[in-house]
């Protein structure tokens, strides 16, 4: 069998295999960087039992790694500087930033990386690791991929969408003060919200 026959036969068996994989397998990656000018990171917890108080953080980077052709990720990761709360209240992120909650001296970041996702329809449900305080742990978020589109200036952008919660105390923040009727003063349960905006970097 000569040299050249060898090549054919290599080269049909590869064409065969790429066409029994799944789509995405073959997929092409590129890193989309968050644009924290047209994001918002924003979360939603219960106060004094009866209401909701909402706060976001305002300085943060990350990138997502996807294919959006085939919308595969093999990458999300995200940092945010938690020194950044704003709850629209001087007073009350001043309690924030100290040891009772985020103790942002000691640990003036948080991050997250996605561990694994599942897709339906235009749904995504992942599982990522968020460090906080310097305890990891597992949350969920349930979110869209609301498409690509270009700018004016010629840049690709993405958006996505995703919600999920988690529980402070999971993270060490523990503080909490009774009620006369028997409530507390702020609720265990952090509802996070997401609405993300990537710009496609450009390859060099």
């Amino acid at each position: 069998m000569t040299a050249r026959s060898i090549w054919m036969i290599i080269s049909v068996v590869t064409l065969g295999l790429m066409a029994t994989l799944p789509a995405g397998a073959w997929a092409e990656m590129a890193r989309w960087d968050i644009d924290p000018d047209h994001s918002i990171i924003e979360f939603r917890v219960t106060h004094m039992v009866v209401s909701k108080t909402a706060g976001r953080f305002i300085d943060y980077s990350g990138f997502v790694e996807m294919d959006s052709d085939t919308k595969t990720f093999k990458t999300i990761e995200a940092t945010i500087k938690t020194a950044s709360v704003n709850t629209n209240h001087e007073k009350r992120d001043a309690h924030m930033r100290n040891a009772d909650f985020l103790d942002v001296e000691k640990f003036p970041t948080m991050t997250y990386r996605l561990k694994s996702y599942t897709k339906q329809g235009d749904a995504y449900s992942t599982v990522g690791d968020l460090t906080l305080r310097g305890v990891t742990k597992e949350v969920a978020l349930v979110g869209t991929f609301n498409g690509i589109t270009k700018d004016p200036w010629g840049n690709t952008r993405a958006g996505f969408s995703a919600e999920g919660k988690l529980n402070r105390k999971d993270f060490g923040m523990i503080w909490n003060k009774t009620l006369d009727s028997g409530g507390l003063v702020v609720g265990d349960e952090i509802q996070i919200r997401l609405d993300i905006e990537c710009v496609k970097a450009k390859k060099p």
